[in-house]
């Protein structure tokens, strides 16, 4: 998952993000060069070393919060004399830790290699959590990231509970005065009567949607969606492609991945993460900015 440079937005489409968003998208946009930058730098770290400092993780993490004695870090670990002597012989070697009154404590290349650490360990177990979605939405979009949903709650239909991920965002779209997005289908199914009343009656809207997801929408609520989109309540765009479902609520932002032969939504990721909130919005700013205005005299008097 990384950034096709024709796939980035321009700064026309949206203002500058804070600078935490701004460093994870150019770290994302930089991924795919990484392996190329290393050989040109002429000095791949070794394979063992990296195993090595993955291995030694839980100390670098336990001598970030504060410097540990001996005695200290064997009861934080649960590890035996003989093992925290290694942990810190090896960690010395390295210089990442340095022996101050009997404490040890990370020097500054420490404290990096210990964000470092912790960074991949919380990517990998985003990745694994989010396996289904990634699945689903990598192979066309380029411009997802991992860091915003670290702590995303991940909902999957299942066998004997197929909607399971339509109820989730529902639930969210029920508690939300207004709502943005962009789907590749219809955000729930068009015989679901629940939802369709919320973007027609209840909830301030703006959805971008593949031409033929619209002229089925008007085919089967023509009246209420001509009403609604008449009103100023619904606002609908199209665009030739879209890469996924991306769902914004006041507070929660959404990503939903959706079976191709069904047409079902087989995984919802929601967040409240500010940086996810902010990263979605940036996105459906792109997105809508090319796209276009529904075409008032054949929805609203076909």
């Amino acid at each position: 998952m990384g950034f096709h440079e024709d796939d980035h937005p321009t700064d026309e489409h949206h203002p500058p993000g804070s600078p935490v968003l701004e460093a994870v998208l150019e770290n994302a946009r930089n991924q795919q060069y990484l392996g190329q930058r290393l050989d040109a730098a002429g000095e791949r770290v070794d394979t063992d070393l990296l195993g090595e400092i993955v291995r030694h993780g839980p100390v670098l993490e336990a001598l970030r919060d504060e410097p540990l004695d001996r005695r200290e870090i064997e009861e934080r670990l649960d590890v035996s004399r003989a093992t925290s002597h290694r942990f810190t012989q090896w960690l010395d070697e390295q210089g990442f830790v340095e022996k101050i009154d009997g404490r040890f404590q990370l020097t500054g290349a420490g404290e990096a290699v210990a964000d470092e650490v912790l960074r991949f360990e919380a990517n990998v177990r985003t990745v694994h959590r989010l396996s289904p979605l990634l699945d689903v939405i990598c192979e066309d979009h380029q411009e997802f990231v991992l860091e915003p949903f670290v702590d995303a709650t991940v909902t999957l239909a299942k066998p004997d509970d197929p909607y399971q991920p339509v109820e989730r965002f529902l639930s969210l779209l029920k508690d939300s005065e207004t709502f943005r997005g962009f789907n590749t289908t219809h955000m729930a199914p068009l015989v679901l009567g629940e939802f369709h009343h919320q973007i027609f009656e209840a909830t301030d809207t703006e959805i971008v949607y593949l031409p033929n997801i619209v002229e089925k929408l008007f085919e089967t609520y023509p009246e209420r969606a001509r009403e609604a989109v008449g009103r100023g309540h619904l606002t609908l765009r199209t665009r030739d492609e879209l890469p996924y479902g991306l769902a914004i609520f006041d507070e929660h932002i959404g990503i939903g991945g959706y079976d191709e032969s069904t047409g079902l939504m087989q995984v919802f990721v929601d967040t409240d993460a500010s940086i996810a909130c902010e990263w979605a919005d940036r996105i459906y700013a792109s997105v809508r900015a090319d796209s276009e205005p529904l075409d008032e005299r054949t929805e609203l008097t076909g």
